[in-house]
């Protein structure tokens, strides 16, 4: 008997992206939930305006936090998340539905391959030639790890399968949104690993964004990427490692900013 499925969708602040993200989700959801963590701009209301989408809102509270609490709200066992700047395509939803048919009982998930895009351009090298996340999961079975950034679902291999066709994944269109996405991941980085107990180094400083360079532009390809390979290699390098590093550094080594207003009362006094 065919499983239904329901499309979670999980947003804050996506105008430009929640109509074309929920057109392309019907193309397999038996019911599209998109769970909001607090929009400012038009996102709630572009939803309502479409019709036939439940919305569920609360407070961020973190990646992975946020999306299971929302995840055992589906009505379906069978549950696809689906970030707002990603897109269901048409091969991928022929894949899913003909999936849904009779899914296997010793499946618990699968990860789905993504096609990536920068400003308009497909990126298919410099870091992004396997790209792949945990996306159609059971709603019983599945839930995020306790990370702050890059939150992941652990399942046994044996109960993990994967899928042959890819989600378009829509990064960025301009550096604006980029360097912002490079900000928040890098602050969110360094606090997990301070979290876990590591500390920088002058050769992590030093080193190691030269290293994550020449692995992304030389050994993953970047080079056949263009001018944009340049780019993305170097800005990933400079994420990836330096920043998240010196962020790093920041919590250990840095002294907070004296207030001179409590200093002036306290001499007042």
């Amino acid at each position: 008997m065919k499983q239904k499925l329901t499309v979670l969708i999980p947003c804050r602040d996506e105008r430009m992206n929640i109509r074309p993200c929920v057109e392309a989700a019907r193309k397999v959801a038996d019911e599209v939930l998109v769970a909001d963590s607090g929009s400012i701009d038009d996102t709630m209301e572009i939803v309502r305006s479409m019709g036939g989408c439940r919305l569920i809102e609360r407070e961020w509270n973190g990646y992975a936090a946020f999306k299971n609490w929302a995840i055992p709200q589906a009505e379906h066992e069978w549950v696809l998340i689906i970030d707002a700047d990603e897109r269901v395509t048409d091969d991928l939803a022929a894949e899913i539905n003909q999936l849904m048919q009779n899914p296997p009982e010793h499946i618990d998930g699968y990860w789905i391959k993504r096609r990536n895009f920068v400003m308009g351009h497909e990126v298919k090298r410099c870091g992004f030639n396997n790209d792949s996340v945990f996306r159609l999961i059971r709603r019983d079975k599945c839930r995020y790890n306790d990370r702050l950034v890059h939150e992941e679902i652990f399942v046994d291999p044996k109960h993990a399968g994967t899928l042959k066709h890819k989600f378009d994944h829509y990064m960025c269109w301009s550096y604006d949104q980029y360097l912002k996405k490079v900000d928040s991941y890098t602050k969110l980085g360094a606090q997990e690993k301070w979290r876990r107990g590591k500390k920088t180094s002058s050769m992590n400083l030093l080193v190691r964004p030269f290293f994550r360079f020449l692995q992304l532009y030389v050994l993953r390809g970047g080079f056949l990427d263009g001018r944009l390979g340049i780019q993305l290699c170097m800005i990933r390098a400079f994420g990836d490692s330096f920043l998240k590093q010196a962020r790093l550094w920041e919590l250990e080594c840095a002294q907070s900013q004296p207030d001179p207003e409590v200093d002036h009362i306290k001499r007042a006094a």
